[in-house]
């Protein structure tokens, strides 16, 4: 193995422990985020029924576990491609086609996603300056929107890791790690 082997090898796991810490803190986040979103709405609902009053922040509270579950789920559904896909054109394709297709399509979603964060950012540093806050909690609404662009951005990348992967190997990824042959087997034995 020579010194450029050796060095891509390297940043290949440097990379790969980056993504794996990002994986583990989605996973994390989201099972955190539905769990306390359950217990609030549970909350509140026996709040109703004992003591005939609603938790003044609940839904505001539960409204800031939706956007934490739903921009760090994006990026997990990513990394394991499962996002949505529309393949009834693309399974009909020749191989190659379904391999143009894959690249264009992950380089376009990678770009979009980069920049839809980037807006988000600029909404979040307008929310900011407005300096507008949750009535019920009290605290800033752009603290809650947080999420959104690093959701979009870490999905934005794993796009992009997914594009790059299929300029490199000659077989069809859906993911990092997830090739097409391997999802078929997989929806075949659900």
């Amino acid at each position: 193995m020579n010194d450029s082997t050796q060095k891509r090898a390297g940043l290949a796991g440097i990379i790969d422990a980056i993504d794996g810490g990002i994986a583990a803190l989605e996973r994390v986040i989201m099972a955190v985020g539905v769990i306390l979103m359950a217990i609030n709405t549970i909350a509140n609902v026996i709040s109703r029924f004992v003591f005939n009053h609603s938790i003044i922040f609940a839904e505001e509270l539960n409204s800031i576990f939706i956007l934490l579950v739903t921009f760090a789920g994006i990026g997990y559904a990513a990394r394991h491609g499962r996002h949505i896909r529309m393949s009834a054109i693309s399974d009909a394709l020749p191989e190659r086609a379904r391999k143009i297709l894959i690249i264009i399509i992950t380089a376009v979603t990678a770009v979009l996603l980069l920049v839809l964060a980037w807006y988000a950012v600029q909404y979040i540093i307008s929310l900011q300056a407005k300096g507008r806050v949750y009535p019920a909690l009290g605290i800033p609404i752009y603290i809650s929107y947080l999420w959104v662009p690093i959701g979009l951005f870490v999905t934005g990348v794993q796009y992009a890791l997914t594009f790059l992967r299929n300029l490199q190997e000659p077989e069809i990824y859906l993911a990092t790690d997830l090739r097409e042959a391997d999802a078929q087997e997989l929806e075949l034995e659900v």
